[in-house]
């Protein structure tokens, strides 16, 4: 399934499943989710990142949304895509 607008969610539950915070990492996860027919969509978020344990910086990245019935296979098809560095574990509604 296609890439959807954030739009297309409106009326339904959604989760974020995924932070992206390189673009060839958001690509990877394009290409599983696709991969396996799922619709998603993705805006643009600033996250934090750290490095060292001491160093913070933020940047942007690509949150990853799903509807909230496929939240679990889909960090399934991720973890076995190894792209686990980035699975939100936690259901989030709306953006």
């Amino acid at each position: 399934m296609p890439r959807v607008a954030f739009e297309d969610f409106a009326d339904k539950e959604v989760a974020r499943i995924y932070i992206a915070g390189e673009l060839a990492e958001g690509k990877r996860v394009e290409n599983a989710l696709s991969a396996n027919d799922v619709d998603y969509a993705f805006e643009v978020k600033p996250f934090i990142n750290q490095f060292v344990s001491l160093v913070l910086s933020e940047r942007a990245g690509a949150a990853f949304y799903v509807i909230l019935g496929q939240a679990e296979l889909c960090r399934r098809v991720l973890r076995e895509a190894g792209l686990e560095r980035g699975i939100v574990e936690e259901p989030v509604s709306g953006s």
